[in-house]
């Protein structure tokens, strides 16, 4: 063991947020360690912003409870942990841990049970990589390094401690973490690392909890280095073991919305993991809609149970929460509506509750060259940006264009850009004024006159043998003038 100045690796207290210096104050105030642990110490010499801080400490859980009181929640039951609530931050406290006294494994060596307290330096042996496993104390300005952890940072190496498959059979999660690390922080991965992941050590995932497996996708897909971790997945065997029936290929559509990912959370933009797995089990809902079609199924309910079915079937592998199931649904329920909007609908489809997901995935895929789009991503694209005046005019083109293509036989209705559709709108002002009604109700009373003096013109023209002529004595008869004041009105007697 090495014990590091901390100033010197270029830390100090002024780089952590008042919550860990809470926790490892309070701790200290009550007679216990307390030390910072993991990977913030790791982010913080790699001159990196870490995401949270976790601390570890020789007081046992319900110790930590007795210093914390109502702030503190205990929770796990294969491995006790202490949650500390200071404001709004949540501080994960765990207590030294040593080796178990009776192996509480399954039949494939994992461990089911790690509830054994111990010291410091039990603890360091059971952590998985060298670069977690420095302890920092802020207030000492002290790194204890018990397996020269500061050798594997400077040379960007990601080493287990131990033997690998030891340490893979305790917890095969750590194969998932293995690829994040080497992910997110860009490092190499130690050959003897490498060397153990075969086909039968990615089985040994099967045993895992799909619920901790969600957990664990979720870490890869908001970690910021997504376009980087796909094709490991595949590389290392992982894939199969996280999706179910998805073929282990990175369409132009997943790489797209990877990239896509990446770029919101370096902007620091909030992004909703469930996102990514409507993308990557979009294939699937297609293939599923076409079974029940060929079936004779209405599209409507088609899609509501293929969505069904999908989501029941990657539930063998990792369970997505229902609020999750339900987003991905409303998802692919908003392609059919946007690619063939009614027009009367538009304006309420947009702001719909699920429009902005169900959008970005349609313009997602038409950035994709997905063919099926028609061209509706940019056309709704650029309605969001048009005023009330040119909304209604986007409208009542795209209305031309939809009652066209149906004339033509065609379901899909491709727009025209809808740049030049804007293009074509005029300001009102030079729209000419309405006529008024007086106007309206000469008009065709000059055309009836029109019509009257036709029809005298060829009562006085030659008439052909056989006809009516003029001396014909229905010309001759005159229209009886009456008088108007002779006439009883009401009813009959």
């Amino acid at each position: 063991m090495q014990t590091l100045r901390a100033s010197k690796c270029g830390l100090s207290t002024a780089q952590l947020p008042p919550s860990i210096l809470d926790v490892i104050d309070s701790l200290t105030k009550a007679g216990y360690e307390a030390y910072i642990v993991g990977g913030g110490v790791r982010d913080l010499m790699l001159g990196l912003n870490p995401k949270d801080y976790d601390a570890v400490t020789n007081a046992t859980p319900s110790q930590i409870k007795e210093v914390f009181g109502r702030r503190c929640r205990i929770i796990g039951r294969r491995f006790e942990l202490a949650h500390v609530y200071s404001g709004r931050e949540l501080i994960e406290v765990a207590t030294f841990r040593a080796p178990p006294k009776k192996a509480i494994t399954s039949a494939q060596g994992m461990i089911l049970r790690d509830n054994n307290w111990g010291t410091i330096e039990q603890d360091f042996s059971r952590r998985d990589f060298s670069i977690n496993s420095m302890y920092y104390q802020p207030r000492k300005d002290e790194i204890l390094d018990f397996c020269n952890a500061i050798d594997d940072i400077k040379s960007k190496t990601l080493r287990l401690l131990g033997d690998p498959t030891l340490r893979f059979e305790e917890d095969p999660v750590r194969m998932l973490r293995t690829l994040r690390f080497a992910a997110k922080l860009n490092f190499s991965i130690d050959p003897k690392i490498i060397k153990i992941f075969t086909h039968e050590m990615t089985d040994l995932l099967s045993d895992v909890s799909p619920h901790r497996l969600y957990d664990e996708s979720q870490k890869l897909f908001t970690m910021g280095h997504l376009q980087r971790v796909m094709p490991m997945l595949i590389e290392f065997g992982i894939w199969k073991q996280l999706f179910t029936d998805i073929t282990p290929e990175i369409t132009p559509f997943m790489e797209r919305v990877a990239r896509n990912t990446d770029q919101r959370i370096q902007m620091g933009k909030t992004i909703n993991p469930a996102f990514f797995y409507a993308v990557l089990l979009w294939n699937n809902f297609l293939a599923r809609c076409d079974y029940y079609h060929e079936k004779g199924v209405v599209a409507t309910e088609a899609r509501a149970q293929a969505g069904l079915d999908v989501l029941k079937r990657q539930a063998t592998r990792t369970i997505i929460p229902r609020f999750a199931e339900t987003f991905i649904r409303e998802v692919w329920e908003m392609q059919s509506r946007l690619l063939n909007p009614k027009p009367q609908q538009i304006e309420a489809l947009s702001s719909h509750a699920r429009f902005r997901a169900g959008f970005d995935f349609l313009l997602l895929r038409e950035k994709s060259n997905d063919p099926s789009t028609h061209g509706m991503g940019a056309w709704w694209e650029a309605y969001q940006d048009m005023s009330v005046d040119e909304k209604e005019r986007a409208i009542s083109a795209y209305n031309r264009q939809r009652a066209k293509s149906r004339r033509k036989g065609s379901d899909a209705v491709v727009v025209e850009d809808p740049k030049a559709v804007t293009t074509q709108i005029e300001p009102l002002v030079k729209e000419q004024e309405t006529r008024s009604r007086r106007s309206r109700n000469n008009k065709p009373t000059s055309r009836a006159s029109s019509n009257d003096s036709r029809s005298r013109n060829d009562y006085k023209s030659p008439v052909k043998t056989g006809e009516i002529n003029a001396d014909h004595p229905i010309t001759k008869r005159r229209r009886v003038q009456r008088d108007l004041s002779k006439v009883v009105f009401g009813p009959t007697q």
